[in-house]
């Protein structure tokens, strides 16, 4: 052992006074994506967040270790459920929703389905909006159909057709606000009130929005959901999920859960979404100002206005990144705009520092019969972009002269 390491040692273990941690609940957003979570080793007080890329931990002796598994949840045990990195990345993250707690997962679908499988059983009801992922619609109704758990379809804006879906076996309502591809808007405090008169968990997906632009929990939601590979990580390496709640919902049920069943985030993803966290909302300011820019471009397709408008603008901080339109001449006239653009890239992944562009339709819907599709509003042509950090000029450009080609 080198001199420096003998010196730093020495310091750390005469160290007498431990400071205070922060109260995050009464700090801004940004120092929240910055310093909450963080765990630093004793020996070494490292600055930045370690990676822990251990499948397992040891203990000092066998009653130590038959402790350690009979409370599980309270340290590090095996990286399937328990590990240093991924829970830094679960800390953060629940501090920037305003939940008691969160569990991170593999994927965002891994996050939809662990929710399902800790909370809901065969013979149970699930209210869900028409408006989500295509792999949502496939994960109820193909998935845990299969188990006896079914599944009614609802417009996202439509209030009283949530009230009207409601069953005596209703367990869970189910919806992304703003919605994939669309961007409706749902209003959460009003589900929510129904969603609680019928005894029903209500999770919602807060992808597009992130808690740097949307908190569901603050207006009624019980769960949110997360697919930590878009906004989250920012920058389109790593695939990952989150679940925030109740400590009673999120250790109580999704906990045990993960730990048997395993839908685990790896060490190092959760680093890189914990790095990707500390700059969400310089990104998410950015990439807001960019796609409001680039509404210009929708408007002079066709001058419209949002009935929705008042609705995000009493729950959101801002509208996001996220912009799609429907041009006339369906697929061909889509694939033509897609196909022009220089900057964009074809993708169906979103949130990324990079400006993508999709056909929902073939894409991300694929799978979605095409009436399911019809009644949900994605026609054969919309087309979803999701704006990057770009110059806006340069990005802007790239998209007129896609609309000048068609």
């Amino acid at each position: 052992m080198g001199v420096s390491s003998i010196r730093c040692q020495n310091r750390i273990m005469k160290s007498t006074t431990k400071r205070q941690k922060p109260d995050f609940s009464k700090l801004a957003l940004e120092t929240i994506a910055v310093r909450a979570g963080t765990r630093r080793t004793a020996e070494y007080q490292e600055h930045s967040e370690a990676m822990f890329l251990t499948s397992s931990f040891c203990f000092e002796s066998a009653e130590l270790a038959a402790d350690g598994f009979a409370h599980a949840d309270q340290g590090f045990i095996y990286s399937r459920f328990t590990n240093p990195t991924v829970s830094m990345f679960q800390d953060r993250l629940a501090a920037l929703e305003g939940g008691e707690a969160c569990i991170a997962t593999s994927s965002g679908m891994a996050a939809i389905l662990t929710t399902a499988m800790a909370h809901l059983q065969a013979g149970d009801h699930v209210v869900c909006s028409r408006s989500v992922f295509g792999a949502t619609i496939q994960l109820f109704s193909t998935i845990l159909g299969r188990f006896g758990i079914t599944t009614t379809y609802v417009d996202l804006a439509d209030t009283k057709a949530w009230q009207a879906a409601v069953q005596e076996n209703t367990k869970m309502f189910y919806l992304e606000t703003p919605s994939n591809p669309l961007t409706d808007i749902a209003d959460i405090k009003a589900i929510s009130k129904i969603a609680k008169k019928a005894k029903a968990l209500f999770a919602v997906d807060n992808c597009f929005c992130t808690p740097a632009l949307q908190k569901p929990l603050s207006l009624g939601a019980d769960v949110v959901i997360h697919s930590a590979t878009k906004y989250l990580d920012g920058q389109g390496r790593v695939v990952g999920g989150a679940i925030v709640g109740s400590n009673d919902f999120v250790m109580g049920k999704v906990f045990p859960f993960v730990r048997t069943a395993g839908p685990t985030l790896s060490a190092f993803n959760a680093w890189v979404f914990l790095k990707g966290l500390e700059t969400l909302e310089l990104r998410i300011k950015h990439q807001e100002y960019n796609r409001s820019s680039c509404l210009t471009l929708r408007h002079r397709l066709k001058p419209a206005s949002n009935p929705q408008y008042a609705l995000a603008k009493r729950q959101q901080k801002a509208g996001g990144a996220i912009l799609s339109f429907t041009l006339k001449g369906g697929k061909k006239a889509a694939f033509k705009l897609i196909n022009q653009t220089k900057l964009c890239s074809i993708t169906a992944n979103l949130g990324d520092t990079r400006t993508t562009i999709t056909h929902p339709a073939t894409t991300t819907h694929c799978r979605v019969t095409p009436e399911a599709r019809k009644l949900a509003g994605i026609t054969d042509g919309l087309v979803r972009i999701a704006v990057g950090l770009e110059n806006v000029t340069d990005l802007m450009n790239d998209l007129k002269g896609g609309l000048k080609a068609r």
